[in-house]
């Protein structure tokens, strides 16, 4: 059963309308393009990649670490360690409950404004556009976070937040890893460890697990 939740003004109508997606239907919109495909396998040409608004994350958007620290993912990690040799299941969903990690267990954004739910308290800001920046893993595949500002003082909301969602240019986001902090966007680049991630809330748990183990 879903946790009831509290939704601010400018976001309770994202329950209701165009936005929301009803449970036992999940729509990824138009198929990838070859180009788009590549580029979520993280291996794209610098000239593809394209600014992005935060309209791309607008929707209600829930936590998938209660879903691992229930155990509810780890059919997700073993499918994982099957196809991983030299890397086993403990280990692989080690790596994810760090990545996971979060105390933000909903995220809301409409209209500019992105609303972060810690239990009980929620915490509102405006953000603002701040480009975007290609990194190369040690992997040598590539990503881009897309950087926003909240531009507003002390709202209680993370003042840098950085998308990372295996897309480079304009689409809606299907899920999304999320970085946050106060201190700078250059010191949000330097995290590799820990990349909270969401799925629509309108998703059922089953939904989730589905989507992880093919797509």
């Amino acid at each position: 059963m879903k946790q009831t939740i509290k939704i601010g003004v400018t976001l309770a109508g994202l329950l209701f309308g165009t936005q929301a997606l009803a449970h036992g239907h999940h729509d990824h919109g138009k198929p990838l393009t070859e180009v788009e495909q590549k580029a979520a396998e993280g291996i794209f040409d610098l000239k593809e990649v394209k600014d992005r608004s935060l309209t791309d994350w607008e929707g209600i958007w829930e936590s998938v670490n209660g879903y691992l620290l229930s155990g509810d993912l780890d059919p997700v990690f073993k499918q994982k360690a099957e196809k991983q040799s030299g890397k086993t299941f403990a280990e692989i969903k080690e790596y994810y409950r760090k990545g996971y990690a979060t105390d933000v267990t909903m995220i809301g954004i409409e209209n500019g404004v992105m609303e972060f739910h810690v239990g009980e308290k929620v915490s509102t800001c405006q953000y603002r556009y701040s480009g975007h920046k290609v990194l190369t893993y040690a992997s040598g595949k590539q990503g881009v976070r897309y950087l926003f500002e909240c531009q507003q003082a002390n709202t209680g909301a993370p003042k840098y937040v950085q998308f990372s969602d295996h897309i480079i240019a304009p689409r809606k986001s299907a899920h999304f890893h999320i970085f946050m902090g106060n201190q700078s966007q250059e010191a949000l680049l330097e995290e590799m460890d820990n990349w909270p991630t969401y799925y629509p809330y309108q998703l059922t748990k089953q939904q989730v697990v589905d989507e992880m183990l093919h797509h």
